[in-house]
């Protein structure tokens, strides 16, 4: 069975678009500020977006906090009037030393107020469309034109190797992919504090156990849960390219269908908890099983960097470095 309820939030993070759509249907004004260029050492990369409501209230960063502020009484004043406005900040800049950024970069920020359709802000129909295309960890473009305000969103196939968020000319094209998906077999104290971890890094995290005891939404109140059998919970979670697996079950049972199926299906990380002589009982199993040697070799284990680590909280440490490294190449 499902442990929680909170299934639907498998399939996508609640950050900036989210929000700005929660916020929106909940009666709130909002708008959207999105970094569409950077120059020098501007310290959130093109794309990095934060959402302000007409109340001050703000989710997300555009500067990691040097402009914030500037930018929120910005968005506040195009919300206003409902038309969107283009920022400049830099280290040159009066204003920019005025609200703090004093960190060596210039950065070009857009605000979009959210509007139902009419003047030139961002339509909550494409909003909607933006939150409904994530959640279906679908891969798409959307751009808007810096001088006529015309917008569209398009669906795209991974990979996209040409595509980078950024301004073309009169276009800023911003590209919004699926959240890498970690899987974290096996609900143990570790999983209790790898999970947020791992969320707060940009990973979209889902825990599953067939142990009842274990998989509880007490255990882990923010984040899905599934109390199911592995091959169960993954067909319902689903596995593909951006897919890391990481296993702590300290059962075969429980934590080898979820290898296999990592492995059939291109997850671009496996790791898996235990012991240099558990692993290599684990590997045997796999060969046995018919697994080619080059796959054999995609699993990590003992998962995690080595750096001495000791306790849960620790180990979750290593083996969210280790998952770093992975999605950045460096595995």
């Amino acid at each position: 069975m499902v442990g929680d309820s909170r299934m639907a939030d498998v399939t996508g993070l609640k950050t900036v678009p989210e929000t700005a759509l929660h916020w929106h249907c909940a009666g709130r004004r909002v708008a959207i500020a999105t970094v569409v260029e950077t120059w020098g050492s501007a310290p959130c990369p093109a794309g990095s977006q934060v959402v302000i409501a007409d109340d001050g209230a703000i989710e997300g960063s555009v500067s990691g906090g040097c402009v914030e502020g500037a930018v929120v009484a910005e968005a506040q004043a195009a919300l206003e009037v409902g038309v969107p406005r283009l920022l400049t900040y830099g280290v040159t800049d009066d204003d920019a030393f005025a609200a703090g950024l004093a960190c060596g970069g210039t950065i070009r920020i857009l605000v979009e107020p959210v509007t139902d359709g009419d003047g030139s802000g961002l339509p909550v129909a494409i909003l909607s469309d933006l939150v409904e295309k994530r959640a279906a960890r679908v891969a798409v473009m959307y751009e808007v034109n810096l001088s006529t305000w015309v917008r569209r969103l398009l669906a795209m196939t991974l990979p996209l190797p040409n595509a980078e968020t950024g301004v073309k000319g009169d276009l800023f094209v911003a590209i919004h992919t699926p959240p890498p998906r970690l899987i974290l077999v096996g609900a143990v104290h570790i999983a209790q504090v790898l999970a947020p971890m791992a969320a707060a890094a940009g990973f979209d995290p889902v825990v599953i156990d067939p142990r009842s005891s274990f998989a509880t939404p007490e255990r882990f109140p923010t984040l899905p849960v599934i109390c199911d059998d592995t091959e169960a919970a993954l067909v319902l979670v689903g596995v593909d390219p951006q897919t890391a697996i990481v296993t702590l079950g300290h059962d075969p049972k429980i934590d080898d269908p979820a290898i296999l199926k990592g492995l059939a299906k291109g997850a671009f990380y496996i790791g898996c908890l235990g012991s240099r002589r558990t692993h290599r009982a684990r590997l045997d199993r796999l060969r046995a099983a018919g697994v080619l040697p080059a796959d054999v070799s995609r699993v990590h284990g003992p998962v995690g960097l080595d750096i001495g680590a000791k306790g849960p909280a620790e180990i979750a440490v290593s083996i969210m470095a280790e998952l770093i490294a992975a999605r950045r190449g460096k595995v």
